[in-house]
């Protein structure tokens, strides 16, 4: 199946099931209610039990005596400081588990329309779903983070032995330590770029394995890497989706800078705006992880397939690489033998 395909079929998918973008908006707003109950109130309560007063905190010669002494600020707020971490901690605990269910719910539907050719949203099969998929999406999103804090510690290295060798070069020329330091820059950008997408794609592409296949989540990851490996075009088809996403935001963010620019009506205009924009950032979220699955149910769970149940009678193009179209059978049968003509006398 070809990119243009996968993703056309991507839009058609999530066009289907569009109430899963209204979710994703309903997500957001429970993460910041809660954020508000979880954090804001416990902060206002400490503020009054402690007796402290915000003001004092927020002046400049009390922040920059901070900076020199933090440990009598310590001393003098720990109780607030407790209160700020365990509720912050609560809050990012529930809005995780909130954020896995909802997303857990979403790929679950695309997948089961992916897989199994269903059609339409169901409300029932999307709560099924996200329960079904929380704790293998927990761990998976574990081993997830650890990968990234193994991609942040090779760019922090890198960053130290750049560091050095730019250190080392400026005790011999001053320009050749702004050659290297630019050449080196350029080159730690293009590695930590490289190593922050694969990691993103392990994330999406492993999301299908568990979604698809059903398999645990370091099974799940072990597959990713093996597949990924075997089939670069699907890292180059998550680079492609990756790029798109990144335009459209950055062209929602500049048609939306000049309602900034203009005092009381661009702010009441930019609040539906920013709906707009966070309902349209959602839907290409989901279209992209559309394009994950249907890209890896047709290379790898039924490759001999030229397209996923839910797209096949689509009328849509099913042609790959690898493929070969579908006889049409109709052509074969034999034909009804006719009557003879009458001789003329």
């Amino acid at each position: 199946m070809t990119y243009s395909n996968v993703v056309k079929n991507g839009f058609k998918l999530i066009y289907k099931n569009w109430q899963l973008v209204p979710i994703q908006f309903g997500m957001m707003l429970v993460n910041g209610i809660g954020f508000f109950v979880f954090v804001g109130i416990p902060l206002a309560v400490a503020f009054v039990i402690f007796g402290l007063d915000f003001t004092e905190m927020t002046e400049l010669k009390n922040l920059m005596g901070t900076m020199r002494d933090p440990s009598e600020i310590i001393t003098k707020y720990i109780g607030l400081i407790v209160v700020l971490l365990v509720s912050f901690i609560v809050y990012l605990l529930v809005a995780t588990a909130v954020g896995l269910y909802v997303f857990g719910g979403s790929a679950g539907i695309i997948g089961r329309a992916v897989k199994d050719g269903v059609k339409r949203f169901n409300k029932n099969m999307f709560f099924s779903e996200g329960k079904r998929l929380f704790w293998p999406l927990v761990g998976f999103t574990a081993i997830i983070g650890i990968i990234f804090l193994g991609v942040a510690f090779v760019i922090g290295v890198f960053a130290g032995g750049i560091g050095i060798i730019i250190s080392i070069a400026k005790g011999y020329e001053t320009t050749l330590a702004v050659v290297l330091g630019i050449f080196f820059s350029l080159l730690l950008f293009c590695i930590g770029f490289a190593l922050i997408i694969s990691s993103i794609a392990l994330a999406l592409y492993g999301t299908a394995v568990i979604v698809l296949k059903g398999t645990g989540p370091w099974q799940a990851t072990k597959d990713t890497i093996k597949y990924l490996y075997r089939n670069p075009a699907a890292l180059w088809l998550y680079c492609l989706a990756f790029g798109g996403y990144f335009l459209a935001t950055f062209l929602l963010i500049l048609l939306g800078t000049p309602f900034n620019l203009i005092p009381i009506v661009g702010t009441i205009i930019a609040i539906p705006y920013q709906i707009f924009s966070y309902a349209l950032q959602s839907y290409l979220g989901l279209v992209i992880v559309a394009v994950i699955f249907i890209y890896y149910y047709s290379t790898e769970v039924k490759p001999s397939e030229t397209l996923p149940p839910l797209l096949a009678d689509e009328g849509t193009e099913p042609i790959s690489g690898n493929s070969t179209p579908l006889s049409d059978t109709s052509q074969n049968q034999t034909p009804e033998p006719k009557a003879p003509l009458p001789e003329k006398g």
